[in-house]
């Protein structure tokens, strides 16, 4: 019989392996700053957990020159980490390999290490791992009781079995060094990653791209590939076997299982020399603390919405991560995933049903998060030195407010409002373990086309953790939690709805009046206590939804009604009301000068493609606004007793004020002591953005006047004859100043000049446009100005005023 015809060699593995050992001992980084971020990449933490303290290492000097003399060479020093046991992960980067290759390569010697990693990653894992071995420096310091146990085993059999040979005095018989007893998985202290090449601007590489689900096909098998998904469901973190470790009762010895695939059979009998010899079959028995094992989690990830095609459903995948990517993915994350596609049977059942199927998976390598939670935010130097020039203007609260939704004309202070709650206010958590909530919520309540599901669109952009959901689409168990059949262990298990999977971000409802009552009272507990009971199927428990509410609806009937009160409008019950701490009322009222600007505005953004440039001229980007609002998010700011006073005769007002509206049919919100905790919150707020840890009264005059404003629309009636000079704008700022209690002192309804100066100039308003308007109204007997020029006060309202209080 003719034997089957050979095929040479063409890989040649060898030399990629010593050209791969090369790599590791010789490449530099090419910056000093990629150096500082690996070493900011401890992933165990400091090197020393806190319980040991009483043991002091002893600081080796041969490791501290070391240390020097490897300080450029990037992946010597991460190796020199791992002998240590600092990290688990060496992160190959392929880029570093690239400019290796082209740095060394000639024609003779042409490996193509990146293009072969990339066609067959899952073996390459395999001869990079070896490289390692060889090139692995030795530990700076001897293990102690800190130490894995594998580590004092093997140190104690290498001094063993360096015994045993002394004695027998290098007899051929003597037994060989722990390397060759133990497998490879079982001495490597690290899990090996591939870090995709990132794609340069000009490469038009298909593969270098994210790929969507649908877009994998079976050419992709064993190659790096990079998966952009948003991850559904994420398993609990599980130990995976890598070495099955037996010991036997007869002989002693010691038999290590390597594990690959998805099943094995453990071992039962001995097969060691000793047994054989002596023909004992002697019984395995599992050794646990010898096995090792790898965290394993799996992960679900979903195609993009805009991935999807036209009358398709999107496509799942399945994730396996091992090692320290496990717990780097939360459900609701926007990702983009590289890793290897491979393919496994299916087993048990699932076999007999699949037949002849085979069910894939991606064995990840690295993970890039979309949009990072803030407290991940890492600010360049660039972007501080920037923010810090901005914050020296005085001006950064316009600009970030005009950077919310651009493309969207006016509704100034519906983004100011949006800006704070991205910021939030201070969570604080009472000694008794009471929360109070730091997060604000805000209800916009308007006519059909005022741009309310694009601002919560937007708001859903920036906020890392958003979630957009509509009123109809959505049920009181999809918004709060299911108890829902796990497919893999059968038990019944809870999937977190559209407010768990916001936790620590926004939760965006369109359509809010339009939800069933039952399903809008599973949001009660939410909006104020930021957490959800459930009892079901015998499962009780509360999970958390620490989620600020952005939701818009429309009026009862579609449009707003003025011939009916402004609570039948609304048509929300009070209980709901009164947890948002701004409802803003946006009615789509006719004016010559304003439509003609908002047409301008919607032509242009329709010509250009790109929202008009700004009067002042300062627009950032959504990534942009999240690096601030991480920024500011990092301050705690205080309440002080004066503005704390300030605060509560604010308050007390206030209550005036709303008694006196339901008298004249105009109120629709109840002013209660949630009111002023809202006001408070959007004090902390505004204290956050300026970088501040003390919340100064003219925040709590801000936080006001954004309350008093979200009701302007509904007196825009009443103004419809005013003309629109500088005078007018002044009056009407100033009389809104007096309604809402900002800059007043006492409570004869007079304000201070200085103050009202200072705001109205803040606005825009020149020093001269400020002093007419003041004489124009006086001459007018509107008000007058006393005590030298120092106070305002409103006659016709001062007047009222005191007529209403003895009414009452």
């Amino acid at each position: 019989m003719a034997a089957l015809h050979t095929v040479p060699d063409f890989v040649k593995y060898d030399e990629q392996e010593d050209a791969l050992v090369d790599f590791l001992q010789s490449f530099k980084s090419s910056s000093t700053e990629a150096a500082e971020q690996l070493e900011s990449l401890n992933i165990n933490g400091d090197g020393d957990s806190d319980e040991y303290d009483m043991v002091d290492d002893t600081d080796d000097p041969a490791a501290d020159t070391r240390r020097t003399r490897n300080s450029k060479v990037k992946y010597m020093q991460m190796l020199q980490d791992v002998a240590d046991r600092v990290k688990t992960e060496i992160l190959i980067d392929l880029n570093d390999l690239e400019a290796y290759e082209k740095a060394t390569s000639d024609d003779e010697h042409q490996f193509k290490l990146v293009e072969s990693i990339e066609q067959n990653a899952h073996h390459y894992i395999e001869v990079f791992s070896r490289a390692v071995d060889k090139v692995l420096p030795p530990p700076s310091r001897e293990p102690n009781f800190k130490d894995d146990v594998l580590d004092i085993v093997m140190t104690q059999r290498s001094k063993r079995n360096e015994r045993m040979q002394e004695l027998q005095g290098g007899e051929e018989g003597a037994q060989p060094p722990p390397e060759s007893i133990f497998p490879a998985a079982l001495t490597r202290r690290y899990t090996l990653n591939f870090k995709p090449r990132i794609q340069a601007g000009s490469s038009s590489q298909r593969n270098m791209k994210a790929l969507a689900v649908r877009s994998v096909r079976g050419e992709h098998i064993g190659r790096l590939i990079t998966v952009r998904g948003i991850a559904t469901r994420v398993s609990d973190v599980k130990p995976s076997v890598q070495v099955n470790a037996y010991s036997c009762d007869r002989c002693g010895c010691e038999i290590f299982q390597p594990v690959t695939t998805k099943q094995f059979t453990p071992m039962t009998e001995c097969p060691s020399d000793e047994c054989k010899k002596n023909n004992t079959k002697g019984q395995l028995f599992l050794s646990t603390r010898a096995s090792k094992f790898l965290p394993f989690q799996e992960v679900k990830i979903q195609e993009m919405a805009d991935q999807v095609p036209v009358g398709h459903i999107p496509r799942m995948m399945g994730i396996h991560c091992h090692g320290a990517l496990v717990r780097q993915i939360n459900p609701g994350d926007v990702v983009d995933i590289a890793g290897i596609f491979l393919p496994t049977p299916y087993t048990g059942f699932k076999a007999i049903r699949a037949g002849l199927l085979t069910d894939t998976y991606l064995e990840a390598q690295h993970v890039t998060q979309h949009k990072k939670a803030y407290d991940d935010i890492v600010l360049a130097q660039p972007t501080l030195r920037r923010m810090n020039e901005l914050e020296r203007s005085g001006q950064l609260y316009e600009y970030l407010s005009r950077s919310i939704a651009p493309e969207i004309f006016g509704h100034a202070d519906v983004k100011k409002a949006l800006l704070l709650q991205l910021i939030g206010g201070v969570t604080k958590e009472v000694k008794d373990g009471m929360r109070i909530r730091g997060d604000i919520n805000v209800c916009l309540m308007g006519d059909p086309g005022v741009a309310k599901s694009q601002l919560l669109k937007y708001i859903t952009k920036v906020a890392p953790r958003g979630v957009y959901t509509t009123g109809r689409g959505s049920s009181g168990v999809g918004l709060t939690a299911a108890v829902i059949r796990d497919p893999v262990t059968d038990e019944m298990v809870l999937e977190g709805g559209a407010l768990v999977l916001a936790d620590n971000g926004m939760c965006c409802i369109d359509e809010f009046d339009k939800m069933d009552d039952g399903d809008r009272t599973a949001i009660h507990e939410v909006m104020e206590q930021q957490t959800i009971s459930i009892s079901k199927a015998g499962i009780t428990t509360t999970l958390n939804a620490r989620t600020s509410i952005l939701a818009a609806a429309n009026p009862l009937y579609g449009r707003y009604n003025p011939n009916i009160s402004p609570v039948e409008n609304i048509n929300l019950p009070a209980a709901l009301l009164s947890r948002f701490d701004v409802l803003f009322l946006i009615l789509d009222t006719p004016t010559r000068d304003s439509d003609e600007e908002l047409a301008r505005h919607v032509t242009y953004v329709h010509m250009h493609n790109a929202h008009p440039e700004p009067a002042g001229g300062v627009v950032f980007s959504p990534a942009e606004v999240r690096q601030w609002v991480a920024r500011a998010r990092s301050h705690r700011p205080t309440v002080p007793k004066d503005v704390s006073d300030y605060m509560v005769g604010a308050y007390v007002r206030m209550r005036q004020q709303q008694k006196r509206d339901e008298g004249s049919k105009k109120a629709f919100t109840h002013t209660s002591p949630r009111t002023l905790l809202g006001v408070l919150r959007l004090a902390q707020a505004l204290a956050r953005l300026r970088f501040a840890s003390q919340v100064i009264s003219e925040d709590v005059d801000e936080a006001l006047r954004l309350i008093e404003v979200s009701k302007a629309s509904l007196y825009a009636d009443e103004n419809r004859r005013d003309d629109y000079t500088p005078s007018s704008k002044i009056y009407h700022l100033i009389k809104t100043m007096e309604a809402s209690g900002a800059a007043a002192v006492g409570d004869g309804g007079e304000l201070d000049l200085r103050r009202v100066r200072e705001r109205v100039l803040a606005k825009g308003f020149t020093a001269d446009q400020f002093e007419q308007a003041i004489d124009e109204y006086a001459m007018l007997d509107v008000w007058q100005t006393t005590g030298e020029g120092s106070r305002l006060v409103f006659i016709e309202a001062g007047n009222e005023d005191l007529e209403m209080d003895d009414d009452f």
